[in-house]
């Protein structure tokens, strides 16, 4: 049924992943220099700015593409949302679950790679510092474990109760 826990946790997932897609993930700063590198889920990019934070000159950012941290984030919310709506077979949602889980994974490890390998690079400085967007994967991953519990407990309750049949 729709109205089981187990939906307000994939649906926390859903939300999870379309602010990962606006939040920035990670970001660096050097102050002496002025260059500042921002990762989000559609690009990391660089630029240098002035002691208020502005762009130096117009034209002076330059980019990465790092598309696949979005459509990761985009296919693990449509997966969370399509389990939602698989209620009536509670195997197909737990097979849902470790697909979304896998996805999952590979977001964080590849929002991970970004920050940590791509974007360490391209400024020099101290260790860039992760935002709230980073930690988006994470929360999700725990929420998609706390979902597939719950699923397998009502898969469970059935099968107990077709035994005393």
């Amino acid at each position: 049924m729709i109205q089981r826990i187990q939906t307000v946790f994939l649906a926390l997932i859903v939300v999870a992943m379309v602010s990962l897609l606006f939040l920035p993930l990670w970001s660096k700063v050097d102050i002496t220099t002025g260059e500042e590198v921002v990762l989000t889920a559609w690009s990391l990019f660089f630029q240098t700015v002035n002691e208020q934070g502005e762009a130096v000159q117009a034209g002076a950012q330059t980019g990465t593409s790092t598309i696949a941290i979005g459509i990761l984030a985009i296919v693990a919310a449509g997966v969370a949302l399509y389990e939602i709506f698989q209620y009536k077979s509670r195997l197909n949602q737990m097979k849902f679950g470790l697909i979304n889980s896998m996805v999952l994974i590979a977001l964080f490890g590849t929002s991970f790679y970004y920050a940590n390998y791509v974007g360490n690079g391209m400024a020099s400085g101290n260790e860039g510092n992760y935002e709230a967007g980073f930690y988006m994967p994470i929360l999700a991953l725990l929420l998609n474990a706390l979902a597939n519990r719950f699923i397998k407990r009502d898969e469970d309750l059935v099968r107990s109760a077709d035994r005393l049949r």
